[in-house]
């Protein structure tokens, strides 16, 4: 037997054992291992108030199965407890509180506005609706959130606690609720914002702002494979614009990979995350 035939099962063994632990690390292990990502407030076109601290959490998707779908109850509230203890002075949840679209889904829309409505922060908690929150019952989903005392702003905005800041929330553009313009109108000019949006496709159209601004619904494409990138990104957004800082016409935004998991129970080089910026 030559020495190349002698080495086939052993590099078949390693293949398959290699094969497994990919398995177990982008089923197992990554889905649930969350970053808690540090990020600037302010910007050369912006400073923000010194000691603002904002935090900013995505894409739950809270499940009842949660071997599939990842984010538990127990999991969540783990989560809540993790943000709270940063002592952010502004929270943002920008859509996709529950997984599935409907009757797939157990967990009640009450019962995930009592998991969230636990986030404590001095200067308000503050939300916009999802492509899978209008999927289940958007006007609903914010009725529960609001009993919280989470402000829900499809596409309105409101004047920050003690600050010439206003929080702005745009529409879901996947699910045809995206309207820019009308979220802004009641901003001041020249005022600085936190704006916040689920679909990232709506930074495209949106004038611009002095500030922060947010985006979710992407989960950086869960699978990112390096020197390429997102594999897949929903909506009409670009792949470019899966993840991270983003720049377009002189303005800059950032897309969080998100909580927890849409479609396929996996994150490769995507882990899940909640940011602070500061």
């Amino acid at each position: 037997m030559s020495v190349s035939r002698r080495r086939l099962p052993v590099i078949r063994i390693a293949t398959a054992a290699l094969l497994l632990a990919l398995a177990v690390w982008t089923v197992v292990i990554e889905p649930r291992w969350v970053a808690a990502r540090l990020e600037p407030l302010s910007s050369p076109q912006w400073q923000a108030p010194a000691g603002l601290k904002v935090a900013m959490a995505g894409d739950w998707h809270l499940t009842t199965r949660s071997l599939w779908r990842v984010t538990s109850a127990d999991r969540a509230a783990r989560i809540v407890d993790k943000i709270n203890a940063a002592q952010p002075d502004v929270i943002l949840l920008p859509g996709d509180f529950l997984a599935g679209s409907g009757d797939d889904e157990a967990f009640s829309i009450e019962d995930m506005a009592a998991v969230l409505g636990r986030l404590k922060a001095p200067q308000g908690v503050y939300a916009v609706l999802g492509n899978h929150d209008w999927w289940h019952d958007g006007a609903r989903t914010a009725k529960a959130l609001s009993a919280h005392g989470i402000h829900v702003l499809e596409n309105a905005s409101v004047r920050l606690p003690g600050h010439d800041i206003w929080v702005v929330g745009i529409g879901d553009d996947s699910t045809g609720h995206s309207e820019p313009d009308k979220a802004l109108a009641g901003v001041p000019k020249g005022a600085g914002t936190l704006v916040m949006m689920h679909d990232p496709f709506s930074f495209a159209t949106m004038p611009r702002t002095q500030g922060l601004v947010v985006a979710s619904h992407t989960h950086g494409g869960q699978i990112s494979v390096p020197g390429y990138g997102a594999l897949v990104v929903p909506g009409r957004a670009p792949r470019e614009w899966a993840y991270g800082w983003i720049a377009h016409k002189g303005k800059r935004m950032y897309v969080t990979s998100g909580l927890g998991v849409s479609i396929l129970p996996v994150r490769f080089n995507m882990r899940p995350e909640w940011v602070m910026f500061q």
